[in-house]
């Protein structure tokens, strides 16, 4: 298949493009640590609302000054190597894993297209820009969607490495378990967003940004699709319920069990930093990016905001899509003090029984639509993929229940009834 033509207006390139971008990681690269910080004492005052408890307020006014307090324990902590570890790959472990975190989110599109021309104080005729555009992010590539998607992926190597290196068979399990989960659910993740790029035509951030102005935000067009793709970034990402490779009942803590000091944060850190950036993507890909209008339409013409603009329309256009970003983070808090960890065979049966047919279904259903040259109407894709699966999914093949409940003597819940006669198999263990 190939792409549809992109419809929005490209960079003008060159140095004031360069210069943009290089702007833009370094200022967004401190927001984002700054915000890892403060999410989280935000889900440490998330769970303690949920729990009816009152969370950190002791240092600082309010308790503000807390992110600050743990990062200085974690400087200050004593950097202790276990014996028995492969020191070179023990040591590169926390790099491997918060190296991807932070190199993916360059592509994401954190506002629209700044016109030079409009530059206060006559600075675009004195930087001769006059008439030049630029896109706020932080590398202006047309494959970002491709880029961001291999660039995620190579997170599993830094835990399943720190798992292998630890010398300890809690690490190494955590391990196993975080690499099978990842890999596991890549797998849905890349069909979802396979339904995303079929619907826009195209691998630009910013045309899947403006094929949703054009119609609907897709998580109302394809909200099947976007229920898959946060799943899934909920499992890359190690996060409740789907934290099994640091299930604290079994594994302690998992593959980051032997580490201690700054080699622990940079673990703790790269899991937010994943957060984020899988946030914003979900921002650009189901929530329409800079958009504030759902439904093309439902607003009066002309009252969502343009895509390319001045100064002040950046600010309104980072402001709204940092607020999704946040939005869709406490979210994913809320997720993990509400409903309980899956257990590890549970968690695979998930993916391989469950999301991986329902996203080949949806990406069938999607290429229908794109066929059939009705992208505006992809909801109607989801409504039938719904009733597939609710009329299929009786009927599909399943494991034995491995949890049914056996006869035991002396139990009042599930008491061994001995009848002349009786089938003796009912009581024979699995």
């Amino acid at each position: 298949m190939i792409l549809a033509q992109a419809a929005v207006a490209p960079s003008s390139g060159g140095w004031p493009q360069i210069i943009v971008n290089a702007l833009v990681i370094g200022v967004m690269l401190h927001v984002i640590l700054l915000s890892c910080a403060y999410l989280i004492m935000l889900e440490r005052k998330l769970s303690a609302w949920m729990q009816d408890r009152v969370g950190p307020n002791r240092v600082g006014p309010a308790g503000l000054l807390q992110p600050i307090a743990d990062g200085l324990k974690f400087l200050f902590k004593e950097d202790y190597n276990p014996s028995g570890v492969d020191k070179t790959l023990f040591n590169i472990a926390p790099g491997l894993i918060i190296i991807p975190a932070i190199s993916a989110f360059v592509i994401i599109p954190w506002a629209g297209i700044l016109d030079l021309s409009s530059l206060p104080f006559g600075l675009s005729e004195t930087l001769g820009v006059t008439g030049l555009v630029v896109r706020i992010s932080g590398a202006d590539l047309n494959v970002g969607l491709i880029y961001l998607i291999a660039v995620a992926s190579l997170g599993v190597y830094g835990v399943a490495l720190g798992g292998w290196a630890s010398n300890s068979k809690f690490s190494f399990f955590g391990g196993l378990r975080a690499s099978a989960q990842m890999l596991s659910y890549e797998i849905p993740m890349g069909l979802a967003l396979l339904c995303i790029v079929l619907a826009s035509g195209s691998i630009d951030p910013y045309e899947i940004i403006a094929q949703q102005q054009r119609t609907a935000w897709n998580v109302l067009q394809q909200p099947i699709v976007a229920i898959l793709f946060y799943t899934c970034m909920l499992a890359e990402s190690n996060r409740a319920p789907f934290d099994l490779a640091e299930a604290e009942s079994e594994l302690v803590g998992g593959y980051h069990t032997e580490y201690s000091s700054m080699k622990f944060a940079l673990f703790f850190l790269g899991e937010y930093f994943h957060m984020i950036t899988g946030a914003a993507f979900f921002t650009l890909l189901f929530l329409g990016g800079y958009s504030i209008d759902p439904v093309a339409g439902l607003l009066p013409p002309g009252w969502d905001l343009p895509m390319q603009g001045s100064l002040l329309l950046i600010a309104v256009q980072f402001a709204v899509v940092f607020t999704k970003v946040i939005l869709m983070v406490a979210f994913a808090m809320a997720i993990r003090w509400t409903i309980p960890r899956f257990r590890f065979d549970q968690l695979m049966r998930l993916a391989w029984e469950g999301m991986i047919p329902a996203s080949v279904l949806c990406v069938a259903a999607a290429a229908v639509m794109v066929f059939l040259g009705r992208q505006d109407a992809m909801w109607i894709s989801s409504l039938v993929c719904m009733a597939l699966i609710c009329i299929l999914f009786p009927l599909m093949p399943r494991q034995a229940n491995v949890n049914r409940r056996l006869p035991m003597r002396g139990s009042r819940f599930s008491p061994l009834i001995e009848e002349p006669g009786e089938d003796e198999s009912l009581y024979d263990a699995p």
